[in-house]
């Protein structure tokens, strides 16, 4: 994480602060929640401030996070509009563009099995797996209770977060280099 994160969220309205964090998580609770949080006093702060948002997070708010990606190996659904996080999400189920139909397949009958059992998208932190990975991590969380699996399903979620927070801390850098 970055300063330059910290002053770039400080300075910001309630409301268009709000709009950068929706771009790392799609709960609008936790967005609330931490754009009130502000001012931070620096990176580390910021990020305790990320932990202790998601400790109290309630079970509606995380399934509204889960909800705002696309399913995992669904490139139609990857196409589609995602709160800003298009890019991103797209960058990070790049494993999947190389998978075959066969994998693809069982990716969607394994996203169907999911929700069925669960009620909600199937969440994995897909930066740098394959889409045979997560076709596996699928087929093994299958296994999982429902309280054992939303446990899970949040911890994926921030990984998620905090990836996406140092994409946009990246950019904010970016920016600011190229001007």
């Amino acid at each position: 994480m970055s300063e330059p994160l910290v002053k770039h969220l400080n300075g910001l309205d309630a409301d268009a602060a709000i709009a950068e964090l929706q771009k790392c998580c799609g709960s609008s609770w936790w967005c609330g929640q931490l754009a009130a949080r502000r001012p931070f006093d620096d990176a580390k702060s910021l990020l305790e401030t990320v932990d202790e948002v998601f400790d109290r997070m309630p079970r509606e708010a995380w399934l509204e996070a889960f909800a705002a990606h696309p399913r995992i190996g669904d490139l139609d659904s990857l196409r589609m509009k995602f709160a800003g996080n298009r890019e991103w999400s797209g960058g990070e189920q790049a494993g999947v563009s190389v998978a075959s139909d066969e994998v693809l397949q069982a990716l969607a009958q394994g996203n169907d099995d999911y929700f069925e059992c669960f009620g909600y998208l199937f969440i994995v932190c897909a930066t740098g797996k394959s889409a045979d990975e997560m076709l596996a991590i699928l087929k093994v969380r299958l296994g999982n209770d429902a309280e054992s699996e939303l446990a899970i399903a949040a911890g994926e979620q921030r990984k998620i977060t905090r990836l996406r927070l140092e994409k946009l801390a990246a950019s904010l850098a970016e920016n600011e280099t190229n001007r």
